[in-house]
């Protein structure tokens, strides 16, 4: 991806985090910067550690060693809800929808958990004006404007990894964590899917897990590459391509 960071400030920082689940170390001493404004991608091979990274990161997984900060803030082991409200959102490789909800009333309720009355239960949806004016935006945004109305299980898949994106979005979020978007999707709905990170990215820091390489070449400002659990790469598209250590452990995950 060409291009370059203007005034690069780290938002999200991992310093030395590890987590062992039992004698079993599936993350090690990892350190991770994610500059303001990039798109930064965490690739390796299968059971590298990438998934279980975000949920360290975003409160789903205790850390048992290190610490993350958040714009500063030591935010290790808050629970997700917290992290969320601090300005993280993530997707997850799961399509995680409402999917008796329109796509609308999906997107409206995550913008809901934004407002100060979104635990009052007995407040009218339609005195939440805000929160669906958010909703709109975020509709027209991701491209799903024509449907709002639609019952979220009857979109399509491709549709639905959309809206679960949506969803995240409607967070009002500073930093957006993507695990896999475009796993699964036909070719149509991938190059809708890299439009969308392209687009999000100019408003948005983003985090990007994704095993097609040509799309996160393609994608990233920065790369960063896990083996077994530890950083073993680090640089711009290009420099990762060429680094031998990336070479031989593709070569060996599969």
């Amino acid at each position: 991806m060409s291009g370059t960071i203007m005034n690069p400030l780290t938002l999200l920082e991992a310093r030395n985090i590890s987590k062992n689940f039992g004698a079993l170390q599936v993350i090690d001493h990892v350190a991770l910067k994610i500059v303001t404004g990039s798109i930064h991608s965490v690739i390796g091979p299968n059971g590298a550690g990438k998934t279980t990274l975000f949920n360290l990161m975003t409160g789903f997984v205790p850390v048992s060693s290190g610490t993350v900060f958040f714009k500063g803030e030591d935010v290790t082991n808050l629970p997700p809800y917290k992290i969320s409200k601090k300005g993280i959102a993530r997707s997850f490789q799961i399509t995680s929808i409402f999917p008796e909800l329109s796509v609308h009333e999906n997107l409206r309720v995550a913008a809901q958990a934004r407002e100060r009355m979104s635990i009052n239960f007995l407040r009218h949806f339609t005195r939440l004006k805000s929160a669906a004016q958010k909703a709109d935006e975020v509709l027209e945004a991701i491209g799903l404007a024509d449907k709002g109305g639609v019952i979220s299980k009857n979109l399509s898949y491709g549709e639905k990894r959309v809206l679960d994106i949506g969803i995240s979005l409607a967070t009002d979020p500073e930093l957006i964590l993507l695990d896999e978007p475009m796993a699964g999707l036909q070719a149509a709905d991938v190059e809708w899917m890299m439009q969308l990170v392209r687009d999000i990215s100019k408003e948005l820091t983003v985090v990007l897990i994704d095993h097609n390489i040509d799309l996160v070449i393609a994608l990233s400002h920065v790369i960063t590459v896990l083996n077994q659990g530890q950083v073993i790469a680090e640089g711009s598209p290009a420099q990762i391509q060429e680094n031998e250590k990336v070479q031989t452990a593709y070569l060996g995950g599969y």
